[in-house]
């Protein structure tokens, strides 16, 4: 039996191997030219280790039996129903691409920007490298308590130097270099305690060139609520929460002293509205002030607003506060999460989903794998039952998609564009020098 997986991230990687190990061929799409998703065009350009996984894919996608198609889009390509009437199976692993939104007045316009488009511009997805964000202010806010926000945080304010031997994107290489930003607020609508960035990116705050992470004591200070909260995590020897705090409270303790540029951790904050000035330019948020309410019966804490409000005068605002999925024509969608509906990556007989759109945009890169093997597990129960059967063969699936799309890139293409990137780095000391245009990916994969 052939399967196709959709979506040549780790999800869709890890259920490629899984599938594959299960004695299934399988196809790998992906609409880029490039494999990876966001360990290429998602990943820190500054944690080198973390982009080491593609090793693991590589080999997986080497295996007899496997195929990459490149460049290939469900739903402008192919359709849902045409891979489901040429494969015994057919995994979604597309991810979430979109960013929430905040809903507040002056969100939308230059200035305001989701996280994934400024990730996106500094790491080459082809779909964002032609954005333009005001880099010449004073002061950016970044709204969002994950790790994402301080990514996102710590790549404005590092030093021309520790970027210039990443795989940065030359664009943005250029453009940060020039930057005049000296200051990054990172906002959370929750406490400290409900921080959803991990201790090794938190740390990495403490150790920048030419930046130093501010908190304020205040933020700090728990109420007999939190107190109790906050013990609870201290009894508990698999949280990471107390740590959390104590390098929370060193950075306080340090105070200010002297850096040219700042990343200030702020809590209890929620955006009321991004003020703009008269030539339409961002000049601030406006934010409401928070207080934490313990939850009731052991529920979750509430966050509620205290009636005070503050400005932050600020000229970008970039918000990571969540992605959803995209629908697809032939998948059932909710709209309230942003996701396939599944029962533990069950579609139906014969359709699946894994990763984010599965989930939710929640773990680490290790985290799909796990995601991966409870789908591939619900593919396997459903061979066992008679409920899968082979469809068209090899050849005939291959023929029909180079006739939609007769620039499909193969693994070997990506090879020569991996190639040729390597290369590019290689004189300037840099892992690789990204293209950003599908159309000369395109070119380097077919030579």
């Amino acid at each position: 039996m052939r399967a196709a997986v959709v979506g040549a991230g780790p999800s869709g990687f890890y259920a490629a191997g899984e599938l594959s190990a299960a004695g299934f061929e399988v196809d790998l799409y992906d609409a880029l030219p490039t494999p990876f998703g966001l360990v290429r065009a998602g990943v820190a350009p500054d944690h080198p280790k973390i982009k080491a996984v593609t090793r693991v894919y590589d080999k997986i996608a080497r295996r007899p039996g496997v195929r990459f198609f490149g460049g290939v889009e469900v739903g402008r390509d192919v359709t849902v129903a045409e891979l489901a009437e040429r494969y015994a199976a057919v995994v979604y692993a597309v991810g979430t691409p979109d960013a929430n939104a905040l809903g507040i007045p002056g969100e939308d316009g230059p200035g305001s920007h989701a996280a994934t488009e400024f990730v996106g511009w500094y790491n080459g997805h082809p779909a964002h490298t032609a954005h333009d964000f005001p880099l010449q202010v004073e002061r950016a806010v970044v709204i969002g308590n994950g790790n994402v926000a301080l990514d996102v945080a710590r790549m404005l304010v590092l030093e021309p130097e520790e970027l210039s031997a990443t795989d940065t994107t030359d664009h943005a290489l250029a453009a940060l270099a020039r930057a005049q930003v000296r200051e990054v607020v990172v906002l959370g609508r929750r406490g400290p305690l409900e921080a959803a960035f991990t201790n090794p990116e938190l740390l990495e705050l403490g150790s920048l060139a030419r930046a130093e992470p501010v908190v304020a004591a205040d933020d700090l200070a728990f109420d007999a609520a939190a107190a109790a909260a906050f013990a609870a995590e201290q009894a508990d020897p698999g949280s990471a929460v107390p740590r959390r705090i104590e390098i929370l409270r060193e950075y306080a303790a340090l105070g200010t002293r002297g850096a040219s540029h700042r990343v200030v951790l702020r809590f209890l904050r929620t955006p009321l509205a991004v003020e703009r000035d008269a030539d339409g330019a961002v000049s601030g948020l406006r934010v409401a002030v928070n207080r934490r309410v313990a939850g009731t019966d052991g529920g979750a804490a509430r966050f509620e607003p205290t009636g005070a409000e503050e400005t932050i005068p600020c000229g970008l605002v970039l918000r990571a506060i969540g992605y959803r999925g995209r629908p697809l024509d032939g998948l059932p969608f909710v709209p309230a999460r942003g996701l396939v509906a599944n029962d533990a990556g069950r579609v139906a007989p014969g359709t699946y989903v894994t990763g984010w759109v599965k989930r939710g945009p929640s773990g680490v890169i290790g985290t799909n794998k796990q995601c991966a093997n409870e789908t591939v597990a619900r593919v396997l129960e459903d061979r066992e039952a008679g409920l899968l059967w082979a469809r068209a063969d090899s050849d005939a699936i291959e023929r029909w998609l180079r006739e939609r799309v007769p620039a499909v890139v193969s693994w070997d293409g990506w090879n020569a564009i991996d190639l040729h990137e390597r290369a590019a780095g290689e004189p300037h000391g840099r892992p690789r020098i990204k293209l950003v245009e599908v159309e000369e990916m395109v070119r380097r994969a077919a030579s």
